[in-house]
């Protein structure tokens, strides 16, 4: 069995300095030299998962192919690393002590007190290396949510101080900290970054490696200044400076030698370790960036006051643009705002339109107002999850007639439920517990649009959501003009709906974002982009008729 080498992220002065792209960019970085790399996220929160929480309050809730509900950092480890990620690689307070208590519970500590050390701590260790415990990976590189210093965050550096002595040199600690640019002194300022360290040096822990955020270079003798006061090697003092895309990080850390330094510090010989392959990776970033012609897509939705609620759609957009040699303009629209009075300014010269996923009966009917003009002027449509079923009850509403058409979710006394709860889960009270989450397979329609851009027929797709179409309507759709063109074959339950003889007007039950990589582009965001690319052309090719 190889011996697994773990890494450990933290962050100090601020959050929001990116531990999650440099987490990323670590594994991305020892991948490309022919390692085996597995990312985890440490949250400090004590909710068991981000399933109940408000993405106001955490953004985007990922979820794994087994159904995990986890923090939006695994999607960064899925994109950039390209490899699925599982319930083990993310890990929060809530269920590290909800683990201890049952434990508890059930006598295994054997009438001992149970305390912090060594009880949670203990827990958090097992957590953390058994990613590592089977043997089939090289590197566990941990990301520890929060800010050095939090109280929050106490366990999991005491956690950390425990594991540096366990592991000996198959440990390493990366810090990243923040160097402010004080413009009225025209200075950049290390003192932040020296408090920092010296926090976690009073938690017992001395980074080997420290990476500095930064909005300018940090000069070779700053950064010999920073290495002197933090007890770390000139040589593994290293910048992370402002990019346009975080795709960019990886090749700035690899040119700062990040993955280098981290296999020198771990005892390999580079000599006998592959240089970095990162040509596909380059080819993506030069794609993206020199990409001039837009793209305008639309994202109509109810949380886009903070971006991060849509991480994974709009990172699956920017991925599609830029193997379509576009730059993406992206409007995000509040869905609580739109109406059918307004709908037309908005949307009318877009290319595009998203209608996002989202629970509760908040900015429903914008998105209903958004799909009729949408459909009614043959925009390309794609409807994710909540989208879908949106797509489905406009349908319902606007070309079948039943003008009180609803999800039971939104209006449990509809007497035409389009979409609604199945038996079997009406009598589940936990909210979790009632939903259809992670990996499920779907066999496609062949002929449909659906088909055609997959390329196959049976696909796995991974869901979170709780409400399905109802199938007594499907007869009636598909004779009105809307196919149900991927099932799941076992339930029978609809996945994806497509109207064959609009431009391009798919639902999908799922959510293809979660699978959508640097290196493997979702098809479903790559045929999307081509399609509102090709009504972009054609738009512009009226208009110029017009004015002629």
């Amino acid at each position: 069995m190889k011996e697994t080498k773990y890494i450990f992220v933290t962050g100090g002065v601020v959050s929001s300095l990116g531990k999650g792209i440099i987490a990323a960019s670590i594994g991305k970085l020892l991948q490309s030299r022919g390692f085996k790399v597995t990312n985890q996220k440490i949250d400090p929160y004590i909710n068991i998962d981000p399933g109940t929480l408000n993405p106001y309050e955490h953004g985007e809730c990922y979820v794994t192919v087994d159904g995990h509900e986890a923090d939006l950092d695994l999607g960064h480890y899925e994109r950039f690393l390209n490899i699925e990620t599982h319930r083990a690689n993310n890990i929060t307070t809530g269920r590290i002590y909800q683990n201890v208590i049952e434990k508890e519970r059930r006598g295994d500590y054997l009438g001992k007190t149970v305390q912090i050390i060594p009880h949670i701590t203990d827990e958090i260790k097992r957590n953390i290396k058994s990613l590592g415990s089977k043997g089939e990976y090289d590197f566990v590189i941990t990301e520890i949510g929060g800010t050095v210093g939090d109280i929050e965050s106490l366990p999991y550096i005491e956690s950390v101080r425990q594991l540096r002595w366990e592991l000996g040199k198959n440990c390493l600690i990366v810090h990243l900290t923040y160097v402010p640019y004080i413009s009225a002194a025209k200075e950049l300022k290390t003192k932040p970054t020296q408090h920092s360290v010296k926090a976690l040096q009073e938690q017992g822990v001395q980074p080997d490696i420290l990476v500095l955020r930064t909005e300018h270079n940090i000069s070779p003798e700053m950064r010999k200044k920073v290495a002197l006061f933090c007890n770390v090697e000139p040589s593994s003092v290293l910048q992370s400076i402002d990019v346009s895309t975080i795709y960019r990080v990886p090749l700035n850390m690899h040119n700062e030698k990040l993955d280098e330094v981290v296999l020198k510090k771990m005892g390999f010989d580079l000599a006998k370790i592959p240089d970095a392959n990162l040509t596909k990776w380059i080819q993506f970033v030069e794609k993206l960036e020199n990409a001039h012609e837009e793209v305008h897509i639309a994202l109509v939705g109810k949380y886009v006051q903070l971006p991060d609620a849509y991480k994974s759609i709009t990172e699956s957009l920017l991925q599609a643009c830029a193997y379509n040699d576009r730059k993406l303009k992206l409007d995000l629209i509040l869905s609580d705002k739109l109406t059918e009075d307004n709908v037309a300014k908005k949307l009318e010269n877009v290319d595009g339109v998203i209608i996002a996923p989202g629970f509760g009966q908040r900015g429903i009917e914008g998105k209903f107002a958004a799909l009729k003009f949408a459909r009614e002027s043959n925009i390309p449509t794609f409807g994710i999850c909540m989208g879908m079923q949106c797509m489905v009850i406009e349908f319902a509403r606007n070309v079948l007639g039943y003008s009180d058409a609803n999800s039971t979710e939104i209006d449990p006394t509809t007497s035409h439920n389009v979409v609604d709860i199945m038996e079997e889960q009406k009598n589940i009270l936990n909210l979790g517990g009632s939903m259809r989450l992670g990996a499920f397979p779907c066999k496609l329609k062949k002929g449909s649009k659906a088909y055609k851009i997959y390329g196959k027929e049976n696909i796995s797709e991974r869901h979170r959501h709780r409400f399905e179409f109802n199938n007594n309507y499907k007869e009636e759709f598909q004779k009105a003009g809307m196919i149900c063109s991927g099932i799941n074959a076992t339930s029978n339950l609809v996945e994806i709906v497509e109207v064959p003889s609009h431009r391009w007007f798919i639902g999908v039950q799922f959510h293809p974002e979660y699978s959508s990589t640097v290196v493997n582009p979702h098809p479903l965001f790559i045929n999307f982009i081509k399609a509102a690319i090709e009504y972009r052309m054609e738009r512009i090719s009226s208009n110029k008729a017009a004015k002629q």
